[in-house]
């Protein structure tokens, strides 16, 4: 008998561990439509984004009046995000995205309807409106999905959301000499109603998984409602600081490149270009970064990275090594932003979302102005410099509250 329980025990220890069990087909189906409409938000944006040029001559509008109407796309966002936590809640989180995709794909063919900077800030209300819902209901979505998968794959939604909006920018770019902006954003809306109708069948025909949120689990365990509160407003500052650097370096990454290193406007447009390609690249990355270094190292070794790239980016005497430290700077702030939205939406479902990005997006509203403020009074050079000195205020963040967010 003896000698028969050793073989067993050496069977046992030579033989594979047995396979994980195939993941849910319903899931799978889920995390495809949900995967699409990050996407399509990232590819209508984008769409919207490369024909401002030609919507500002249609208006005739000022710089300074199509600044002020541009911020209608922001306020409408930031305006209705808590609304759309609360909806979240008492509709679900599928069906609300549906909607927002709807009415996305509708309001991007109002802007070249209007003829003064007035009407053009008013639909860009309406517009930004259904921009910041679709991203807090899809958002909502995604960590519901995430916690059903048992999986960190929060940073592949935000990839498809950066590889939409690189699709969505070239369209316009092949487009924008042969397609007046009327048609090319008609054209915009036609796609976005046919995916999202496409997409939105698979979500309403299956409720979001439930998720078993911290304040669910063992009252022991669970943090109370004022230190849940409280989590979420760290993830939501951790949200800002990555976001101000997506911001500022949109509005004053090729300014930069140009004005204080020379470059001709072609290689100013590469520099962003590259930023935008490493994040998108560092979010392809970002499971596998979750499952090596867990949500903290992630966000403390992008947040470290994103700071060192933009120092080179910034200060860097030679065009090339500002296109690295751009290159670095999207790389390190890739995560941060998908990282926390998802903890703050384990923490508090969709109302933690929709404050973490709040805070997020106002990050991106105060990035572009403090970078025009801090140039004036100093040089554009050093007022990029904030970036990596929020990104590092980011790592700092994650690193300080590691044992409270664990």
């Amino acid at each position: 008998m003896p000698t028969l329980n050793k073989i067993r025990t050496a069977v046992r220890r030579q033989s594979p561990p047995p396979a994980s069990p195939p993941a849910d087909p319903v899931l799978r189906r889920l995390r495809a439509a949900l995967t699409v409409f990050f996407a399509l938000d990232g590819f209508l944006f984008a769409g919207w984004v490369v024909r401002i040029p030609a919507i500002k001559h249609q208006t005739g509008a000022s710089p300074s009046a199509l600044g002020l109407a541009l911020l209608g796309v922001s306020a409408g966002s930031v305006a209705v995000m808590m609304l759309t936590g609360r909806l979240c809640r008492r509709f679900g989180s599928h069906p609300v995205t549906v909607v927002a995709g709807i009415c996305l794909a509708l309001g991007i063919a109002l802007p070249p309807l209007t003829h003064s900077a007035l009407a053009l800030g008013l639909v860009l209300l309406v517009f930004g409106a259904a921009y910041g819902a679709i991203n807090v209901a899809m958002n909502s979505a995604a960590v519901d999905l995430v916690t059903a998968l048992r999986r960190p794959v929060m940073p592949s939604f935000h990839a498809a959301y950066s590889v939409g909006g690189m699709l969505g920018a070239g369209l316009g770019g092949l487009l924008a000499g042969h397609l007046s902006a009327t048609r090319h954003l008609l054209l915009l809306t036609a796609i976005g109603l046919v995916v999202g109708v496409a997409a939105g069948r698979v979500l309403l025909a299956h409720p979001a998984p439930r998720a078993e949120r911290a304040a669910a689990g063992d009252p022991a365990a669970a943090p109370s409602t004022a230190r849940r509160t409280g989590l979420v407003a760290v993830f939501g500052l951790i949200a800002l600081c990555s976001s101000y650097g997506e911001g500022a370096l949109a509005d004053w990454g090729a300014l930069h490149l140009q004005q204080d290193l020379g470059t001709g406007a072609g290689a100013a447009a590469i520099g962003y270009s590259l930023f935008a390609l490493f994040m998108t690249f560092g979010r392809l990355c970002g499971t596998l970064l979750l499952e090596r270094l867990g949500r903290t190292g992630t966000l403390v070794a992008g947040g470290a990275i994103a700071a060192a790239g933009m120092l080179l980016g910034s200060l860097a005497p030679a065009p090339w090594m500002a296109f690295a430290g751009y290159a670095i700077t999207g790389f390190g702030l890739a995560n941060s932003f998908p990282v926390a939205i998802g903890r703050a939406g384990e923490l508090a479902g969709p109302s933690g979302v929709a404050t973490a990005s709040t805070f997020g997006y106002g990050g991106m509203l105060l990035g572009p102005p403090a970078i025009g403020l801090l140039a004036d009074r100093f040089t554009l050079s050093t007022a990029l410099t904030t970036v990596a000195l929020l990104a590092a205020g980011g790592a700092c963040i994650a690193w300080s509250t590691r044992k409270m967010t664990r």
